[in-house]
């Protein structure tokens, strides 16, 4: 999944080579995908670092965090992907694909075809439920219909929201879960759809909106750097 991010940065977005690491050791992890890196300008950095999570995780950033600074060769880290306009929308096409949002815009609306609300899930504590509202707030406003945002992990916020969602008159509670896919199982995904009694759209993966979101975080933190 972050091969094909990386692919459709490197193709469609930035023009440079996009290399995947993971957050784990060994020669495909990030500190050692960044041993092997050379700068091609001696005043620029060799890499831009850019955390595949659709908000703050203080974990992941943590690590990305230490890498940077241990680095043989200059390497800045960009900002997590979301909160962001491309995120609502790749929420809004997960719905779609799961039948629970209708794709086609009517009148630069879209209208909801099965669900009559939405619960947004992102993996992580109330700082990253706090993020996620924002993107909350932008899908509400293409779906046109209430979008509540709790924990993926927390059943009981989840059953509140959801209820809460009822309790306006919402018939039907679709989950979008918030998250790119490989952060999570799709048990977490699973028992968070039963919490709120709906139907749950699939995660983001490899969607074309977060390889062009990435691409912004890169030029936006190799802009930084080059002030």
């Amino acid at each position: 999944m972050a091969g094909e991010l990386a692919r459709a940065v490197e193709l469609e977005n930035t023009g440079q080579p996009a290399l995947v690491a993971s957050l784990g050791g060994g020669p495909e992890g990030l500190g050692a995908v960044l041993s092997r890196l050379a700068p091609a300008r001696p005043d620029e950095p060799a890499a831009v670092v850019v955390p595949l999570v659709t908000g703050p995780d203080p974990a992941i950033m943590s690590v990305v965090s230490a890498a940077v600074a241990t680095a043989p060769v200059p390497v800045v880290a960009a900002d997590p992907l979301g909160p962001h306009p491309l995120i609502a929308e790749a929420l809004h096409d997960r719905l779609a694909e799961a039948g629970l949002a209708r794709a086609d815009r009517i009148r630069m609306m879209t209208m909801v075809t099965e669900a009559g609300g939405v619960v947004v899930a992102p993996p992580g504590d109330q700082a990253a439920v706090r993020q996620a509202e924002i993107t909350s707030v932008l899908l509400a406003s293409r779906l046109a219909c209430p979008v509540f945002t709790a924990p993926l992990d927390d059943e009981a916020a989840l059953r509140g929201a959801a209820d809460q969602l009822r309790a306006s008159g919402v018939r039907t509670v679709a989950l979008a879960p918030h998250l790119i896919g490989p952060e999570v199982s799709p048990d977490r995904i699973a028992r968070a759809a039963v919490a709120v009694g709906g139907t749950a759209a699939a995660p983001l993966g490899a969607h074309p909106a977060l390889a062009r979101l990435a691409a912004l975080r890169y030029a936006e933190a190799l802009a930084a750097a080059l002030r």
